[in-house]
């Protein structure tokens, strides 16, 4: 297995009499193999809310959903599940997915009471995939449909950025309409995981399944993106990178051995589609390289780590007589990520009040969604954006609803 990689700007045309000049980056990464190859095992863990609110038909498709994904498992993958409620307890230890007879009546048992406490339940459900990451993928689905009350918020941010330490991604699933998305996104985007919207409890089969399809297609782990940039070019000082595809993620950056890092975690046969915000000052005419691009990752199938693909260079004609050059596909990446910004700064606005202001910017997120061709995403946007302006306030369903079509197009992946 080996990363492809690819480089693009919006832009590979400069003009030789600008003394500085934004450039937009697009960076592919995907992994490819020559020959078709078994998936990865994996190290999977379920952390399923069992708090009072989920009694009835949403814990029962929850366990459905559950029994569903044990279900495609194969030998060399390993299970683990962990139910909490204002506490939490392993109802499956970690082990072979062998006896899935006893695993599917384990998850029957389950039954709903009592309040919620997330972090209870993530901390035993890390300790829980620990046992069993050796060479595997080693992943949590984390599903809950309830605020944080009786636990800490700042503790699951803390066990976020402990599993991407450890190469341990967090997918979040919310599940209904009353759970905390700032929490949830955040546990995601750090753990280089995703963040699911689980409307209707009918819903639950068909996320679960995705999220799942999503990890037999990992090839590479503990991936992180390498930039180096040439004198007289710099990233923007305020929000450089992000990750537009699958799923719109701001990326923070670490400072290595004179490189630019950026984490990525998991890398799947699909595209993952990076983009950073350059500016360059005054360069020489001709033909010059302003970055180098490279990929470090383990790979679990080889029992390797700390490996690297090949170095791109990613250079640009710099012209006496400007001519642009403008790249549609570097644009449309562009236009996503101007979506997810525009539809966050509405709900900064709405939070302080500024209604009218929330619902032009939803507007504008609207027809940035529709030039993207996401005519679901401009359809959800526009009809936020068309409450408030009636005065109307938007439910917690369309809070959410709004933030998620904003982050991602609702399809699955190929």
């Amino acid at each position: 297995m080996k990363v492809a990689l690819q480089t693009r700007l919006n832009d590979p045309h400069l003009d030789a009499n600008q003394t500085s000049t934004q450039r937009q980056l697009e960076v592919a990464i995907a992994t490819v193999s020559e020959q078709k190859k078994e998936r990865l095992p994996l190290n999977l863990c379920l952390v399923l809310d069992r708090s009072g609110s989920m009694q009835g038909k949403p814990l029962d498709t929850v366990k459905k959903a559950a029994v569903a994904l044990t279900e495609k498992l194969i030998p060399g993958d390993r299970i683990s599940i962990v139910a909490f409620d204002h506490r939490a307890q392993v109802i499956v230890n970690n082990q072979e997915a062998s006896n899935l007879t006893q695993i599917k009546n384990q998850i029957e048992t389950l039954s709903a009471d009592g309040g919620t406490a997330i972090d209870e339940g993530l901390k035993l459900g890390m300790e829980e995939v620990a046992k069993g990451r050796g060479h595997r993928v080693s992943q949590i689905l984390l599903l809950t449909d309830g605020e944080n009350e009786h636990g800490s918020n700042d503790r699951c941010l803390k066990l976020a950025k402990l599993g991407s330490e450890c190469n341990i991604t967090l997918n979040t699933l919310g599940f209904g309409s009353n759970w905390n998305q700032d929490v949830l996104e955040a546990i995601a985007d750090s753990a280089n995981g995703s963040l699911s919207y689980v409307e209707t409890p009918e819903q639950a089969v068909n996320e679960f399944s995705r999220l799942f399809t999503r990890m037999e297609s990992i090839g590479l782990t503990n991936a992180y993106l390498l930039l180096e940039l040439t004198p007289h070019v710099r990233l923007a000082e305020l929000k450089p990178i992000a990750q537009v595809a699958p799923d719109t993620i701001e990326l923070p950056i670490i400072q290595e051995e004179g490189k630019i890092a950026v984490r990525l975690g998991d890398l799947m046969t699909y595209e993952r589609t990076v983009l950073a915000n350059l500016y360059l000052g005054k360069l020489a005419t001709g033909t010059q390289t302003i970055a180098e691009v490279q990929v470090r990752y383990d790979d679990p199938a080889l029992n390797t780590t700390g490996l690297y693909s090949e170095t791109i260079p990613v250079e640009v004609e710099v012209q006496a007589e400007y001519q642009p050059q403008t790249n549609p596909g570097v644009q449309k990446s562009i236009l996503t990520l101007a979506k997810y910004r525009q539809t966050q700064l509405a709900e900064a606005k709405l939070q302080k009040g500024e209604t009218g202001v929330a619902a032009t910017m939803l507007q504008t997120a609207a027809k940035t969604a529709l030039q993207l061709g996401d005519r679901t995403a401009a359809t959800v946007l526009q009809k936020s954006a068309t409450r408030l302006q009636s005065g109307e306030q938007l439910s917690e369903a369309e809070k959410k609803k709004t933030r998620i079509v904003a982050k991602t197009i609702l399809q699955s992946p190929e």
